[in-house]
């Protein structure tokens, strides 16, 4: 509908996907984006908030105006005051000089004010004060500033329930709520999860020098389309990105999905209970191989002490043919993970110090 800028696509990074859910939202967003109106954009971490405001700047007829973004999570009430009204010289200690604010740097473009839900009370009385009259004083000041700003605000928090307890206003709720965009996390869009994958790991390869294309194996692509991703998005880029350096040739047969997470982390540290260390192809048609025999040594040693030891060269079989995938390991010893767990913390002085 808009012209946009010669360089719309080094400013903005790809929004891509072909799943229904996606299309929707982008269909939504590319129509809203020419309303002069305020725009809500929630979301879970990981999912593109950033990226989706910003697309709302560059589709609409500010796009060659300035877009000034803000991240209001952890700042200080005065902080943020500061931040987005700007200050007179000798307004608190420390405030050496008159400096602008970001409405005032976002007049007559957009303001994308991320994590919306941590501002403060009283600085949200400002900003419905800019929504409705379009003016503000700085702190320490008393003159009165006149901006034409368009804002876009982000939230992963129900902001809703936050106003029902009294901590977010129902009044800048309801003018920032012209539109409600809600980003479907990645595990609602299934279809563009290889789609991304195969994106991200061309790109990666290409900053890396390599001039194969990355391609992943038929298990690799299972396991990628079975990860929850918590992290969605931004967690996909990472464990793709990580395979791809990690690869000795263009096939990927390995990802992996926590990097904090190894067999060797000292249990209390490490949350070993995540979707395994790493997802490898392995061949899990033989059973393992080291449990076979030792049935006739059983009678050697005393029954505790040899089922003990039975337990600990099973559980080190399945570990070893499972490429150390915990998950992988009870399905080839016919455990629960939660048996495997336990079974696995009771022995793990002796996994680990073999």
């Amino acid at each position: 509908m808009y012209d946009t800028p010669d360089n719309y696509s080094d400013s903005m990074p790809e929004a891509l996907g072909e799943s229904e859910v996606f299309l929707d939202f982008q269909d939504r967003l590319s129509r809203v984006a020419g309303v002069e109106r305020p725009v809500l954009i929630v979301g879970e971490r990981g999912t593109g908030k950033e990226l989706a405001a910003r697309r709302v700047h560059f589709l609409s007829r500010r796009w060659q105006e300035p877009l000034v973004e803000l991240n209001c999570a952890a700042l200080s009430e005065t902080l943020i005051e500061s931040e987005l009204f700007g200050h007179e010289a000798g307004a608190f200690t420390g405030a050496n000089r008159q400096r602008r604010g970001r409405f005032e740097m976002a007049h007559g473009g957009t303001l994308f004010l991320d994590e919306l839900g941590n501002i403060p009370l009283p600085v949200q009385e400002k900003i419905l004060r800019v929504v409705e009259y379009g003016r503000f004083e700085r702190v320490g000041g008393t003159e009165q500033i006149s901006v034409d700003v368009r804002i876009v605000g982000a939230t992963n928090a129900d902001l809703r329930a936050q106003a029902e307890l009294g901590r977010f206003m129902r009044d800048l709720l309801d003018r920032l709520s012209f539109e409600v965009l809600y980003l479907p996390p990645l595990r609602a869009r299934q279809e563009d999860i290889l789609l991304l994958a195969n994106h991200f790991a061309a790109r990666m390869a290409s900053e890396l020098g390599r001039r194969d294309l990355p391609e992943f194996s038929e298990g690799m692509c299972e396991a990628l389309t079975r990860h929850p991703w918590r992290g969605n998005v931004r967690e996909l880029k990472n464990v793709v990105e990580r395979a791809v350096y990690q690869a000795t040739d263009a096939r990927i047969h390995q990802v992996v999905f926590d990097p904090f997470i190894s067999p060797y982390a000292p249990l209390p540290d490490a949350d070993l209970s995540a979707d395994g260390w790493r997802c490898e192809e392995a061949d899990t048609t033989s059973p393992p191989q080291e449990a076979h025999g030792l049935v006739g040594a059983a009678f050697e040693r005393p029954f505790c002490e040899s089922v003990e030891l039975f337990e600990q060269q099973l559980l080190r079989a399945g570990l070893t043919a499972a490429r150390f995938n915990q998950r992988k390991a009870a399905d080839l010893l016919g455990l629960t993970y939660h048996q495997f767990r336990g079974l696995y913390r009771k022995h793990q002085a002796t996994l680990v110090e073999e």
